[in-house]
């Protein structure tokens, strides 16, 4: 069995989640605020949320945590109800994506745990204790782009298994391109975004020669048409969410990566180490409208090919064959033990 602790910010690791337990062979139940989605049969533990105090006291316990505000009912039930699955399910791992305190939390009960490493500045002390404590660190890039400020000791444990996405197996559709005009996707998402339908506009006015269309400001795309959408562009504009660089990555698109303001500088830092590897155009803040027709243009001419540094396609396969082994290992080391005592 493995627990999974899904966080409830945005929609990234549950649609990590789902894709990494597509190719699981083990058994895994989820922990999480998020209510169940459909689409999951499996079992399925509500927690309690742990934001139940109008003014919290202390949040980080003096910088040692990211969030534990004192007198919280949530926060004591939430606790107890991880606590109690663990010790009724005895899982073989605990994968936390992501929470430094359920990390912890399941480490002090005797899992191994398997943390969904995020780009970023992670060494702050919260971080280090969880990185530290965890059996693996889950990294959806290549180890030779991890990040430069890691110690050593978590490189050495580190799961690099590539970028993956929902599209790694999806069909490409024929290239449908009916205007004379290149057209360019941007990409945000429901994270938060700085890019407003002002700012599209004084793009579009920017740029005569290109054709603009969106998802994620100020309309969806449903998975299908934001796909072909992908495909059909000769330039994507994106956010530097995991997720969303990712599904680029599958499409193999040129791409101008352009960061959002999240905690512990994680886009920015994806932003940067995409520019750096010459595999996308990486920006700290969306571009000044004259800038525009110069930055779609280099990106064009680089093309798309280079994501295969960042995404192999099979990053999902890989991660559920090593969460797999690990209970494997897990299991036989506890079938030594029990034949030891008897």
């Amino acid at each position: 069995m493995i627990g999974w602790y899904v966080h409830h910010q945005g929609r990234g690791h549950l649609q990590q989640f789902r894709l990494i337990a597509s190719h699981l062979k083990t058994p895994v139940t989820v922990l999480s605020t998020i209510d169940r989605p459909p689409w999951w049969v499996g079992e399925w533990v509500c927690l309690p949320s742990d934001v139940d105090v109008e003014h919290p006291g202390d949040v980080s316990a003096g910088g040692v945590l990211h969030w534990v505000p004192l007198h919280s009912p949530g926060l004591r039930r939430r606790g107890a109800a991880i606590a109690a699955w663990i010790d009724s399910a005895r899982p073989q791992a605990f994968v936390t994506d992501v929470s430094v305190e359920v990390t912890l939390l399941a480490r002090i009960l005797g899992v191994p745990v398997i943390v969904a490493a995020m780009r970023g500045m992670r060494t702050d002390r919260a971080h280090m204790a969880a990185y530290d404590g965890a059996h693996a660190l889950l990294a959806p890039w290549p180890a030779e782009l991890n990040p430069a400020d890691w110690p050593r000791r978590w490189h050495a444990k580190t799961w690099n298994v590539g970028a993956f996405s929902t599209f790694d197996v999806t069909p490409r559709p024929p290239t449908r391109r009916t205007t004379p005009h290149k057209n360019v996707l941007v990409v945000m998402g429901a994270g938060g975004s700085d890019v407003s339908m002002r700012t599209i506009a004084d793009a579009r006015a920017a740029t005569p020669r290109w054709t603009w269309r969106s998802a994620g400001v100020g309309a969806w795309l449903p998975r299908a048409a934001l796909w072909r959408a992908l495909c059909d562009a000769h330039v994507v504009i994106t956010h530097a969410g995991q997720n969303a660089v990712a599904e680029v990555a599958a499409a193999r698109r040129p791409a101008v990566v352009v960061a959002q303001p999240r905690p512990h500088g994680e886009q920015l830092e994806t932003a940067r180490t995409l520019d750096h590897a010459g595999i996308a155009t990486g920006l700290a803040r969306w571009p000044a409208p004259e800038h525009l027709p110069r930055l779609l243009n280099d990106a064009a001419a680089r093309g798309g090919d280079t994501w295969r540094k960042w995404s192999r396609g099979d990053g999902a396969q890989r991660a559920a064959r090593l969460l797999d082994q690990l209970v494997d290992r897990v299991g036989e080391t506890e079938s030594d033990a029990s034949c030891t005592r008897h």
